[in-house]
């Protein structure tokens, strides 16, 4: 699933096609808002929140949509070819650009943004980011696993799978820890704002700081190959009860138990 550095470079993109713009098409292709017509208003803005994205447009309404595993927007020239059969979920075009919706995994016209992220913990990459929030709410449940509370987005919204990985394998924690037994929780947290923030403006991940193919992460992708650091093999499992469970990578000698 894309994480919110991902979302947040989407945002951008969205922002440079659509802001500032009248509508010259409004094509919802979800049941819930088949008659929706956003035509003839001007989108003001396209924000990011953690994983979510948000296109203001004009007369107080806000387009809400969520990539999931397999979403994306394409950014085209209007009048350009979609993608095929049901694959394309919302179009927004104006008289420049054209942005398709592909295989989103939510889409919502809403008025009150509250309704889809109000029950959101702080947004890594927020202007409001507020790390002590976010670190409150995580140790409001000390039995649980770090690994499992930092991928509730109601702790704090953008870490998913990867982010997770790289950053418990940096401060040498295990991933089932329970949040209780973490001393600092503020660097951890501090961490990973600082690794999704270090991403947000390019494509791909790097955590290293090594741009080469197969050397931008230290653990994530890399199950079964040596550590980076002690040459110990990577180790891969999953995390959180079924059907939600996700993939997990770690050092056994890195991150200890």
């Amino acid at each position: 699933m894309p994480e919110g550095d991902v979302v947040y470079h989407t945002a951008a993109q969205l922002r440079r096609a659509l802001d500032g713009r009248t509508l010259t098409r409004s094509d919802f292709r979800v049941p819930r808002y088949a008659t929706a017509d956003l035509t003839g208003r001007t989108v003001l803005t396209t924000l990011s929140y953690g994983k979510h994205l948000l296109t203001r447009i004009e007369g107080g309404l806000t387009v809400h949509t969520h990539l999931r595993m397999d979403g994306t927007w394409r950014i085209t020239k209007p009048g350009a070819r979609i993608p095929p059969g049901d694959q394309v979920r919302l179009i927004l075009a104006n008289a420049e650009w054209q942005a398709v919706g592909v295989k989103l995994g939510m889409v919502d016209l809403v008025k009150d943004e509250r309704e889809v992220i109000g029950h959101l913990g702080p947004d890594l990459l927020g202007p409001g980011w507020d790390a002590a929030e976010a670190v409150r709410r995580l140790r409001a449940q000390p039995e649980r696993t770090i690994g499992e509370a930092l991928l509730d987005q109601r702790n704090l919204a953008g870490i998913g799978t990867i982010y997770r990985a790289e950053t418990l394998f940096l401060r040498g924690v295990w991933p089932w820890r329970k949040v209780g037994e973490i001393e600092d929780m503020d660097s951890l947290v501090s961490l990973a704002q600082r690794l999704l923030n270090a991403n947000k403006d390019h494509v791909g991940t790097i955590t290293t700081g090594d741009r080469r193919p197969g050397n931008q992460t230290w653990v994530y992708g890399r199950a079964g190959r040596p550590c980076r650091r002690c040459g110990t093999r990577i180790s891969r499992g999953e995390m959180g009860a079924q059907p939600q469970e996700r993939l997990i990578l770690w050092c056994e000698n890195c991150q200890p138990r």
